[in-house]
């Protein structure tokens, strides 16, 4: 019994939670419709700048590209266009967003559309299948970074995209847990390779693109 004991205490350390802070809104079901508030904001357009994030992704028809941490959706109609032919997958961990998602998905008729239901640890990608991963405004709420992104990799083909849009710390010293430079190291030293950096996207907001390595 203390054999276990002693496994399970060094299991937690050994996979601390990172994110508490930037995830207190998203522990209740209040907390999370305030989440969707935001996200579905009509004006988030202006700021977010969708079109130029899925130019910057360099989508082409036909791949399948995938939304890790979709939220209510709010990126998936853009992806659906751009990936004509091809199949977008929105992931979230949150059932009532993927409620939200699914609506959206519905009626905006996004026929090549799927939503996934993963944890704080695996996305839940089918694996070998994904040619670009797309984590918008996410990194930054990852719990446990190293095994999301080791199972996002598991989800890639080989030498396919991971992209990462998220917030300068200096921004939101309280909320974001890494700047930029910090981000593509932790990224790097965990099977992926920093291939493009472009200073600002929509939001005030950078972007980091790797390859699986």
């Amino acid at each position: 019994m203390k054999t276990a004991a002693l496994l399970l205490v060094c299991a937690a350390l050994a996979w601390p939670q990172v994110a508490t802070e930037a995830n207190k809104n998203y522990t209740t079901k209040e907390g999370r419709d305030g989440v969707a508030r935001t996200l579905d904001n009509p004006n988030r357009d202006k700021t977010q700048k969708p079109e130029e994030i899925i130019e910057l992704m360099h989508i082409r028809p036909g791949m399948t590209v995938a939304d890790i941490g979709t939220g209510t959706g709010y990126m998936l109609p853009f992806l659906s266009k751009a990936v004509e032919g091809g199949k977008v997958i929105g992931e979230d961990i949150a059932p009532d967003f993927l409620d939200r998602a699914r609506a959206r998905v519905s009626s905006d008729k996004l026929t090549n559309a799927d939503l996934i239901l993963g944890t704080e640890t695996d996305p839940k990608l089918p694996a070998h299948a994904v040619d670009i991963a797309l984590v918008l405004d996410v990194y930054h709420h990852f719990n446990y970074p190293a095994k999301m992104l080791a199972n996002i990799a598991h989800g890639l083909k080989p030498h396919a995209h991971l992209v990462i849009v998220d917030f300068y710390k200096k921004d939101m010293p309280n909320h974001v847990r890494l700047d930029r430079d910090e981000v593509a190291r932790e990224v790097e030293s965990n099977g992926f390779r920093l291939i493009a950096t472009t200073e600002h996207t929509g939001n005030k907001q950078y972007m980091l693109t790797f390859e699986k390595r």
